[in-house]
């Protein structure tokens, strides 16, 4: 047989089946385990339990332990100092052990004259706020304007003032508001020092840290602190329900010289506890901290947390009784290569002849180590092509490579899930419930619905093999233990999920590829979900607002076929579906912003976007591509003439009516501002027939009857550090 052609064949068989010599016998993954409906293949040493760590040193054996057997670093290089030795046991209040009697939220009305309707910030789950970095509450507006809390005396509008500027010292983000009190979620940066093991001096480096100031905001021209608590880590997301403010902050486990930096929890400048750290017992390619905190916006004195290491996060869910974080599913190094071992012999090695089978087996079970046992199985390998013949060798390709592919397909499937943990929480406490799995991964938390018992997620699948790319959708009910007991699968091959909405007992589901395919799901018995219809149309939505009942509002983008047979995208695209007849869905109305490029914050955003049923008000901020390129000899180069500002719709069952547009400019933005631009309306709300648009540079009311304009105030802004930080 031609040496060239032996090559060329060991080369595909290669490719198709190692990457790499297998490191470790295929005894180490162990039996396949049955969750629920689910099939989980334990990697070893994992047990898939929730664990608690009784130290930090605990925590270093474990880390080290991890990167041996993941063969991947899972830490990062410098800690922060432990100043104690190890956790504190529970996570516990600062006083006395005992939570703050839960108090029941009622937003008191501001003093003065007061708007008798006002908007609130667009939410997921009722009762259950999101923190934004606006807010008002029928008097007074709370923004926050770069490293500034401004608070305005907002109506009347024709008074509107500016109340007070208090100076941030850090980067806010967010804010809630419930009555005299104020909380701001801050990101900020401290140096911190730790000794590696054996080392002679504290060596620095740089921390994240998310703060939690509340404020007293009774004299609103003179907000005062009244607590200060700061989590190591990143902010992540936070939720408000009664007076109970929840929050989580992300940190990487720093994990080097054998040193391990534990999360903690400082009041001002006082360190007061290091949560209880929980895990899952399942190597990850990388370890993040996710300290869930509660406080008490009315009662301040004491906090609550706890700390579960988790891998890298990317959506978040709450209802009233539970949060759901939810990450990629990652498998260790390890697992790969015993999955690459075992490709050859359980998919390969029975298309070989039965000689060949025989001394490969023979080979396998012998005391050679895994080099010397290849070298042999090779030979073996080349012997067997040289008596074939070439028929016989096509054939033998063919054969493995369409069995390699049904392997990985196969594979690729098990591989791709997402992990959910649930953790529920009640009048501040944090309890640990349990964790699932579902395939595919989740577009965002409109992903994922609580019903009762049941927890409904909706994922793409989406996977690579050697020869195919597959991607389909599914629907998946599961229970409070967060098996699957229903679902439904491979919905819309080819495509992927672009929004989801589940409403009662409906998800109303678009995907898209080429049309916008509008699914109708019926969810009303958990073990049987059901496609009811489809509505395919150009375009697609990229966030859906229930209009009423059996109307769906939809905002995307509008696409048509380009010169080349393709699909092109083109300017911001409301829509407005009936469902009530849920087998045929049909679209009323639509209307279309700008030319390619134009883009709404609404699509990424849903706090940017407005919506009031009983004023039949729709408001959307637009950057808003309004010409063909033309080149512009002020800036050397080819530009487009955009528009930033608010579009305001009267929206009613016929459709849509364009009231007006509110820039907060004079002209059109200049080029360097296409994006982020410090003028951009990004968030609106009303008081009355009064509509408030916010960008970072100021606020301007504008009246609802005919958009006319009342009145505008300048917010605190500064150009350099808008450029330097992209602050709000």
């Amino acid at each position: 047989m031609n040496k060239r052609v032996i090559i060329l064949i060991l080369a595909i068989i290669s490719i198709a089946i190692f990457s790499g010599c297998a490191q470790q016998d295929i005894k180490t993954i162990d039996n396949e385990k049955n969750v629920g409906n689910e099939t989980i293949i334990s990697i070893p040493g994992s047990t898939q339990e929730l664990k608690k760590f009784s130290s930090a040193y605990e925590l270093r054996e474990y880390m080290k332990a991890s990167a041996q057997s993941t063969g991947a670093f899972a830490g990062s290089v410098m800690g922060r100092a432990i100043t104690q030795e190890g956790a504190t046991g529970a996570a516990v209040p600062i006083q006395s052990g005992v939570m703050p009697k839960a108090v029941t939220s009622n937003i008191q009305a501001p003093s003065g004259e007061t708007a008798t309707d006002y908007s609130k910030t667009n939410i997921q789950v009722e009762g259950v706020d999101e923190a934004d970095f606006v807010k008002n509450d029928r008097k007074y507006i709370y923004v926050i304007a770069q490293n500034k809390l401004v608070i305005l005396d907002a109506f009347p509008a024709s008074d509107a003032t500016i109340l007070s500027s208090t100076l941030i010292q850090g980067r806010p983000k967010d804010l809630f508001v419930n009555g005299d009190r104020l909380l701001i979620f801050m990101e900020d940066t401290d140096t911190v020092y730790g000794i590696p093991e054996y080392d002679y001096m504290p060596r620095p480096r740089d921390a994240m840290k998310t703060v939690a100031m509340v404020y007293d905001i009774s004299n609103r021209k003179n907000p005062e602190e009244v607590a200060n608590y700061s989590i190591s880590g990143n902010y992540f997301q936070s939720r408000m329900i009664g007076d109970n403010v929840y929050f989580i902050a992300k940190d990487t486990v720093y994990y080097y010289n054998d040193f391990v930096d534990m999360p903690v929890i400082m009041k001002g400048s006082a360190r007061i506890m290091t949560p209880d750290v929980y895990y899952f017992d399942n190597p990850e390619q990388n370890y993040v901290f996710h300290t869930i905190a509660s406080i008490n916006i009315k009662q301040t004195d004491s906090i609550n947390a706890k700390t579960f290491m988790m891998g890298y996060s990317d959506n978040l869910y709450v209802s009233q009784n539970n949060i759901y974080i939810t990450y990629r599913k990652n498998m260790p190094v390890l697992y790969y290569e015993a999955q690459r071992e075992e490709r050859f012999y359980e998919v390969v090695m029975p298309l070989l002849p039965q000689d060949a089978r025989d001394k490969i087996n023979e080979i396998k079970n012998s005391n050679l180590d895994q080099h010397e046992k290849w070298d042999k199985i090779s030979s073996i390998l080349e012997d067997t092509f040289n008596r074939m013949t070439e028929n016989e060798k096509q054939k033998y390709r063919d054969d493995v490579q369409k069995a390699v592919d049904e392997y990985e397909v196969k594979l690729a499937q098990e591989r791709e899930k997402t992990v959910i943990q649930k953790i529920s929480i009640d009048k501040g406490i944090i309890e640990y419930k349990t964790k699932g799995e579902v395939p595919g991964s989740l577009l965002n938390q409109f992903s994922m619905d609580e019903s009762g018992d049941y927890f409904r997620v909706a994922t793409t699948s989406q996977f690579w093999t050697i020869n195919s790319n597959i991607q389909y959708n599914n629907v998946y009910i599961m229970d409070s233990d967060l098996k699957i007991a229903g679902k439904l699968e491979k919905i819309a091959p080819d495509e992927r999920i672009y929004s989801t909405r589940f409403i009662g007992n409906r998800l109303y589901m678009v995907t898209f590829k080429r049309m916008d395919p509008l699914f109708v799901i019926d969810l009303t018995y958990p073990n049987n979900p059901q496609v009811l219809g489809q509505l395919k149309i150009p375009g697609f939505s990229d966030y859906l607002h229930p209009y009423d009942e059996n109307h769906i509002i939809g905002v995307g983008k509008e696409t048509a076929e380009n010169e080349w047979g393709g699909v092109s995208i083109k300017g911001v695209k409301l829509s407005l579906f009936d469902v009530s007849d849920v087998n045929d869905p049909k679209q009323i109305d639509t209307y279309e912003i700008g030319k390619a490029g134009s883009d709404s914050e609404a699509l990424q955003d849903h706090k940017a976007f407005l919506f009031d049923k009983k004023k039949n008000l729709l408001v959307i901020p637009v950057r808003e591509v309004t010409g063909k390129e033309q080149y512009d000899s002020r800036y050397g180069q080819t530009v487009q003439r955009v528009w930033q500002g608010a579009y305001v719709f009267n929206i009613t069952l016929n459709g849509f009516n364009l009231k007006g547009k509110i820039s907060h400019f004079d002209d059109f933005e200049e080029p360097f501002y296409y994006w982020g631009s410090p003028g951009a309306v990004r968030r609106s709300l009303f008081m009355d027939d009064v509509l408030y648009t916010i960008s970072a540079r100021k606020v301007m009311m504008n009246d609802l009857e005919d958009i006319s304009e009342i009145k505008s105030i300048d917010l605190p802004f500064s150009k350099d550090m808008y450029n330097e930080y992209g602050w709000k």
